[in-house]
């Protein structure tokens, strides 16, 4: 019996959840009784490095959106390897559809990774009601969404899996600054959903009472006048010798062993790969109550409203002055990232989609 060909498709390889989770899966799938495939559509980038040896590797280079050169070259590796299911993740939808329209009997399963799950409401839906007509089965990443799905688009089969940690990258190559075990680490790309500035504000706060605490920045700057304004942030409060930036990095597992507290800032949120990894790493965090995020941390003192950062500063301050209270929070959220959150168990669920429902 010839195994099942699967490809998952995804805009770019640069580091994000949906993008992480496009190369776990891929990965996981390969470790099955699947041909496991992966395309990038319009840009590489480090997490392409993190790809297994034995998932297939397509890279369009798709320029424009109506771009032949890719749906064609796409839809010639699909041929090729026999593949009979498109697994599309987020905005890769569209050519997903291309592809489907010149190969009648492809298979699409869309993977809504909507990060804004606060603002569903406003969300376009003209071009997503249009695909999803094309859509075999939609694969939601928190329970909103799923609902969402089931409203406003046309696919009869609309599932909810949780994303779910891995570190495949076990490179040791970022080395923090600042002391050891007063560290403090907020993993995210520099975009306003992400409320870095509230961050700031609540370091700002705590700092002055806790000088040899430092805050660490990890993540892509997009180099606008959102990222400007992080860096005039701590330019202009004299925080250059106790906040770090980092940039973009991929030994995610290595950083995360050298930090001690875990934070996420967010305005918004549907379930951030980053908790998970928090939780995957057995460190103590601290986020804001938006989409899922009171499923992974129990504590009401360690999940605060968000854009206040009165509240998320007391919350800091008391992980700063409690190790206690630092180890056992760790303790918990590893307990339920691991028991709740397996890669095995959203890797079986994903086959039984491509097999019962496909």
């Amino acid at each position: 019996m010839n195994k099942q060909s699967v490809i998952q498709l995804i805009d770019s390889l640069n580091v994000g959840g949906a993008e992480v989770l496009a190369v776990n899966i891929a990965n996981g799938l390969s470790e099955q009784e699947i041909d496991s495939h992966l395309c990038a559509t319009r840009s590489e980038g480090i997490l392409k490095k993190n790809i297994n040896s034995d998932v297939g590797y397509v890279f369009l280079n798709r320029k424009k959106i109506i771009d032949f050169k890719a749906i064609f070259k796409l839809s010639k590796y699909i041929n090729k390897n026999k593949i009979t299911i498109i697994h599309a993740h987020s905005t890769s939808s569209f050519i997903a559809v291309c592809v489907k329209v010149l190969n009648p009997k492809i298979k699409i399963v869309w993977h809504d990774h909507f990060g804004n799950s606060e603002f569903l409401n406003s969300r376009s839906v003209f071009s997503l009601k249009i695909f999803s007509y094309f859509f075999y089965a939609i694969i939601s990443v928190n329970n909103d969404l799923k609902k969402w799905s089931i409203k406003n688009l046309k696919s009869k089969n609309v599932f909810f899996i949780r994303n779910f940690p891995v570190f495949i990258n076990q490179e040791k190559a970022t080395t923090l600054k600042g002391n050891e075990e007063k560290r403090i680490i907020h993993l995210a790309g520099y975009r306003k959903q992400k409320d870095h500035l509230n961050l700031l504000k609540a370091f700002l706060k705590i700092s002055k009472e806790n000088n040899d605490w430092t805050l660490h920045l990890i993540g892509k700057s997009y180099n606008d006048a959102y990222s400007d304004s992080i860096h005039n942030f701590i330019k202009t409060n004299k925080l250059t010798d106790k906040v770090f930036q980092y940039g973009v990095c991929s030994d995610i597992k290595h950083i995360l062993s050298q930090a001690t507290i875990g934070v996420l800032s967010s305005k918004s949120e549907g379930l951030p790969i980053s908790l998970l990894e928090y939780g995957l790493a057995k460190l103590p965090a601290i986020v804001t109550d938006v989409g899922e995020c009171n499923l992974i941390i129990k504590d009401s003192s360690f999940i605060v409203p968000p854009s206040n950062n009165i509240i998320l500063a007391k919350a800091l301050q008391l992980l700063v002055n409690s190790k206690e209270k630092r180890e056992i929070l760790a303790l918990e959220i590893n307990e339920t990232v691991t028991i709740n959150f397996s890669k095995e168990e959203a890797i079986f669920k994903i086959i039984e989609i491509y097999k019962n429902e496909c």
